[in-house]
């Protein structure tokens, strides 16, 4: 092996590359002497380039719009170059049909590598920046191997026809569109890699391609990290996803996805979507803080989870719509906004051995097509723990609710239901509720410590009932409605019940309970004077006080039999968050009962997420049972303007129509009462003619002053025996008053939180005195207050 040297203007030197390759043989090197070279080389024999003065000495640059370098012979290397180019679509590097080409260390600039053929190329080390289109392009039956290669500022990788690449130590970076695409039925493999901040999807798989990727990173991609479309399969293993744009892995059309202890964080829509006839099967793999859903499945997509982790979602844990078919084994799930698994439309689904910790809903069965839920536990749910509303079969076995804010099972639907051993331990409301037309076939249900009844069967609602046991029920044991067809094989055992008079629920044998009890009698007079002893909202009682004496007028008036006069008993309350707007709600509620302007007076609280659902047909459905509960009396929607997003459609506008042809229907028979900050509320007023023409009045809530939020204070001590001492006073009033009073500042709720930090702090004093006596655990001190912070957040 002969090497030979190019350098211009030294004695014996070739002048440039072109005639040194030409005069090499095959397995010689040449050794180029630092300097630009302007040149459109090409390798047709077996030769190897190596800089004299090491790597970043030699630049090679084509003349025209030729490659730099064209390489169609097999066993060629290039060392230490920089291969520049000033047209970022051009082709600076080609390895053509049987040629063969390792880069290591080589640097490549405004331009692209490229392989056709039966091509092969290794890059080792270097990098390839400010390409377009693709920086590496790589067409089968091409063959390429990278390791500890940098690429980016620009485009990235694409494989097409059947091209293999495999990677190790790989690194893409800020690339313009797919940091890789990979089409037709190329193959790639990637190894401890990372792409960051690809414009689009980090890896993009299409028609009948594959990939294979282990211990790999994508971070901050532009849209979903992992996109695969068309008949494509992709494996990943241990690999990291964080922050992409939209999804984290989507699959669709009639691909497949295989996910192995992997971790998908942060995703600007969902962390796992699958439509289409798409598979995705994911095991041990964690999912957490998602925008959307975490899970979705739609069309007729299968998904099968496997100890899965999901945490913290915006919606729901696990939706499974359409014709999709999901799989859930030994998955947890835990701090989501809506329910921890979802289903509707024609979904299936079977989950056993799963949890679910503090969603709204645990498992909520919406869908016509069967589902099985064996194992599954479900903690603290801010409403149901399972709740069957489908008209598809569900079977729900050995299945266990703890402390659920409402209900621990409901089922509302005439579908074939079966509960084969249930367990509900404590919880704000019954056991298990089977609303009208709901007939299930229970059997081994177990039910202790709610606050209701331990099981509540509604009117026209039945079911068969068998080997149950209500220990410690707040209300009656059972309760079963008028027209009921309930059986029961046995008496059940209700060790501990509280006895409740008849109007609680009707007994074990049928007998039948008499309609709900009315509120209680309220004078007009005690009424005002309990508006009259809140803190502060001067303006709005004047307002109210205005209002009654109308509708005494009003009452009046249609007492002699005179038309009444035009009055919309539908309010606007404006103003920032504490200010009092619900107890006023409830207030007025009970002063139009009083009036004989309501039947009942009472008040049902609302917010957007129980007037909107979350795929068409659903809003409408919602909103009408929201204002069908409030019949009576008073529907409070909180934070009302949300029902008018700013950009885009959503099906908010439906919940308006809904509201506003509900309050038409029952116009005489409901108040509603929109609430929010002034400026938006004025916005969510104007949206709909039909909301401008029924909320003519606004009561403005004004923040409170000083004085009176230390008033709430001292109110709230009062009721718990505490007592503040003129110091502490004084002290809570600099306290407010160094408050910034900015939107969102929490008044009369921060009042409230200042209490209770100031009972705490003083309990950790007293715990430390010896021998505390009684005026020690009453008294309120100085240095009892909270330490102001600039950090405090403002409370909503």
């Amino acid at each position: 092996m002969t090497a030979h040297l190019v350098a211009p203007g030294r004695r014996g030197a070739h002048h440039d590359l072109a005639a040194a390759v030409r005069a090499a043989a095959p397995g010689d090197t040449v050794l180029v002497a630092p300097g630009r070279y302007t040149e459109a080389l090409r390798l047709e024999r077996a030769v190897t380039l190596r800089p004299e003065a090491g790597p970043g000495s030699v630049e090679l640059a084509p003349p025209g719009p030729e490659p730099a370098l064209t390489v169609g012979a097999a066993d060629c290397s290039v060392y230490g170059f920089t291969i520049a180019g000033d047209e970022p679509s051009r082709v600076l590097v080609s390895i053509v049909d049987n040629g063969g080409l390792v880069l290591e260390d080589v640097r490549v600039r405004g331009g692209r590598v490229e392989a056709k053929g039966s091509a092969a190329l290794i890059l080792a080390g270097g990098t390839i920046e400010g390409a377009k289109g693709a920086a590496l392009h790589l067409v089968g039956p091409a063959r390429a191997e990278a390791s500890d290669v940098r690429i980016g500022a620009g485009a990235g990788i694409v494989l097409a026809g059947d091209a293999q690449f495999a990677a190790t130590r790989l690194g893409l970076h800020a690339t313009d569109g797919s940091a890789i695409r990979v089409r037709g039925t190329a193959r790639l493999s990637l190894t401890d890699c990372r792409i960051d901040r690809a414009g689009r999807s980090g890896l993009l798989l299409e028609d009948a391609a594959t990939a294979l990727a282990e211990q790999s990173s994508i971070v901050a991609a532009g849209s979903a990290a992992v996109q695969v479309n068309g008949a494509a399969r992709v494996r990943l293993t241990e690999c990291r996803i964080t922050g992409p744009g939209a999804s984290g892995l989507v699959v669709a059309d009639d691909a497949e996805l295989v996910a192995e202890d992997c971790t998908v964080r942060d995703a600007g829509a969902n962390a796992l979507l699958v439509t289409g006839t798409a598979r995705a099967q994911l095991t041990g793999c964690h999912l957490v803080g998602s925008a959307y859903g975490a899970v979705h499945g739609a069309g007729s997509a299968r998904l099968k989870l496997e100890r899965c982790r999901v945490l913290r979602g915006a919606e729901h844990g696990v939706h499974a719509d359409d014709r999709a078919d999901v799989e859930l084994t030994g998955c947890d799930l835990a701090e989501l906004a809506m329910s921890g698994v979802h289903t509707s439309g024609s979904a299936r689904l079977s989950a056993r051995d799963c949890r679910v910790d503090g969603a709204d809903i645990g498992l909520q069965l919406a869908s016509a097509e069967a589902a099985t839920v064996s194992n599954c536990t479900v903690n603290r749910p801010a409403r149901v723990g399972f709740e069957v509303t489908g008209a598809g079969a569900a079977t729900l076995a050995e299945v266990a609710v703890r402390d659920a804010g409402a209900a621990g099972i409901v089922v509302d639907s005439p579908a074939e239901v079966r509960i084969d051993g249930a367990t509900v331990t404590g919880g704000g409301g019954s056991g298990l509720v089977v609303w009208t037309g709901g007939r299930p076939v229970v059997s081994g249900l177990r039910v202790h410590g709610v606050a209701k009844n331990g099981l509540y069967v509604a009117d026209d609602a039945g079911g068969s009932f068998a080997e149950f046991r209500i220990t410690e029920p707040g209300f009656t044991a059972v309760h079963v409605g008028e027209r009921s067809t309930a059986t029961f094989d046995e008496r059940p055992d209700v060790g501990g019940a509280v006895p409740l008079p008849k109007t609680a629920g009707a007994s074990v044998s049928g007998e039948q309970p008499p309609a709900e009890p009315e509120p209680a009698d309220e004078s007009l007079e005690d009424l005002l004077g309990e508006l009259g002893v809140l803190v502060g909202l001067e303006r709005v009682k004047r307002d109210v006080h205005t209002l009654v004496k109308l509708m005494q007028t009003v009452r009046l008036r249609q007492e002699a039999g005179l038309p009444a006069p035009p009055l919309s008993r539908h309010l606007v309350f404006a103003g920032n968050p504490g200010t009092g707007k619900t107890t006023v709600a409830r207030l007025y509620g009970r002063l139009l009962r009083a009036l004989g302007l309501l039947r009942r007076g009472h008040l049902v609280e609302v917010d957007r997420s129980a007037l909107v659902g979350e795929y068409v047909g659903h809003t409408g459905p919602k909103t009408a049972a929201a204002v069908t509960r409030a019949l009576g009396g008073v529907l409070f929607i909180d934070e009302a303007y949300s029902l008018v997003p700013r950009f885009g459609d959503d099906f908010g506008h439906e919940a308006i129509a809904t509201l506003v042809k509900m309050m038409e229907d029952h116009r005489d028979d409901v108040v509603v009462i929109v609430a929010g900050y002034p400026d938006e509320m004025t916005r969510f007023v104007g949206a709909n003619p039909g909301l401008a023409s029924r909320f003519t009045r606004t009561l403005q809530f004004d923040d409170y002053d000083t004085p009176q939020l230390v008033r709430i204070v001292e109110h709230q001590a009062g009721e718990h025996r505490y007592e503040l001492t003129e110091a502490a006073t004084e002290g809570l009033a600099g306290y407010f008053d160094a408050l910034p009073r900015g939107e969102g500042f929490g008044n009369g709720r921060l009042a409230r939180q200042v209490f209770q930090e100031l009972t705490e702090r003083q309990a950790q004093r007293v715990a430390e005195l010896d021998g505390a006596g009684p005026d020690d655990l009453v008294l309120l001190l100085p240095e009892d207050l909270p330490s102001m912070r600039s950090d405090r957040a403002p409370v909503r």
